[in-house]
């Protein structure tokens, strides 16, 4: 099976409409878990992915504190190597190895960058990696919901250092695009004038849409959008109740988030929206979901998660599906 192709900016790269999210495959024993994952049942699920025509699977080093990533060169070293899809991956996000339960911090200084993507390439396998991307602007503090300070011997790294850095990277083939991902449009265009943003990586879905300006300074300059979380991780899947919530892994980061606790209900409300347009499609919610946000001017393909083969049936739905302009604008409740 094939799945519709894109290019993705100008990095070179044609890429299905839709790719493998590998957050889940960390499995458990981090800050950000999913809960516990079988590996074999994650390597079956990129299997799956890539027979349904994906061909690149987006992970970070940070997922799992480096098991994803294992996880992933696993999967692709089982594969026939015409058939391995294209490795996405992050840096900047560096977690403390005795204490994992902690939040990672934003660090990206030319000398932990560059261990982070030797550490990458050894456990992914792989000679190069396809889209190399800065995780989130350095502050030099934790990643976390919690409003912590950062610590005192932080010291954020320019953006023009990084950046630089990163463009040292590709130029030395280490890896072939560059992106970046959660920066803002006046930080893409500072990056932007030391070397091309290959790609960025916003999250967008129904529920939230912050980053739609710096999707329209991508469209505007000819780079490459990946969004993650299209189904706002799981909420707009249509199996999403508060039943569900409940019987989450008591590790999963889900069962305190704010969305899935005091503004589920609001949330719940756009999905029957999308249950409503998938009725007359005769297709999924999900489906629609997916479709909503790569039908978004300057999308390239969206990131779908999955813990499974199974959550995987609907992304070829996803990637056929044509909404109206009128079933675009009533899924936002417009």
């Amino acid at each position: 099976m094939t799945l519709p192709l894109r290019p993705l900016g100008t990095s070179g790269l044609d890429i299905s409409v839709i790719g493998l999210g590998a957050w889940s495959f960390g499995g458990d024993g981090w800050r950000f878990t999913w809960g516990a994952q079988d590996d074999r049942r994650s390597i079956e699920t990129v299997h799956r992915a890539v027979e349904l025509g994906v061909n690149w699977i987006d992970t970070a080093a940070v997922y799992g504190l480096g098991h994803s990533e294992e996880v992933v060169g696993k999967a692709l070293a089982e594969l026939p190597h015409a058939d391995r899809p294209y490795v996405f991956t992050k840096a900047g996000l560096v977690w403390d190895p005795e204490n994992p339960a902690a939040a990672p911090r934003r660090i990206m200084r030319p000398d932990s960058v560059r261990r982070e993507v030797e550490d990458s390439l050894r456990r992914l396998g792989v000679e190069a990696i396809d889209l190399y991307q800065v995780h989130w602007p350095d502050t030099g503090a934790s990643l976390s919901w919690d409003g912590a300070e950062p610590p005192e011997d932080a010291r954020a790294t320019p953006l023009e250092e990084y950046w630089q850095l990163m463009a040292d990277l590709k130029a030395e083939g280490k890896v072939r695009a560059i992106g970046l991902s959660n920066h803002s449009p006046e930080q893409l265009a500072a990056a932007h004038r030391i070397a091309p943003v290959d790609a960025i990586q916003p999250p967008l879905s129904l529920l939230n849409r912050a980053a739609e300006p710096e999707i329209d300074w991508a469209a505007d300059h000819g780079t490459g959008v990946i969004p993650y979380q299209p189904l706002h991780s799981g909420l707009l899947s249509g199996t999403f109740t508060r039943e569900r919530l409940a019987r989450l892994h008591p590790s999963d980061w889900r069962r305190t988030h704010p969305d899935f606790t005091t503004h589920l209900d609001t949330h719940l409300r756009t999905v029957d929206r999308l249950r409503t347009v998938a009725q007359a499609h005769g297709t999924t919610v999900s489906a629609v979901a997916i479709a909503w946000v790569l039908a978004r001017r300057g999308v390239t393909g969206a990131i779908a998660g999955a813990r499974s083969p199974e959550q995987t049936a609907d992304w070829a739905r996803a990637a056929t599906l044509r909404l109206t302009e009128e079933e675009l604008r009533f899924v936002t409740g417009e």
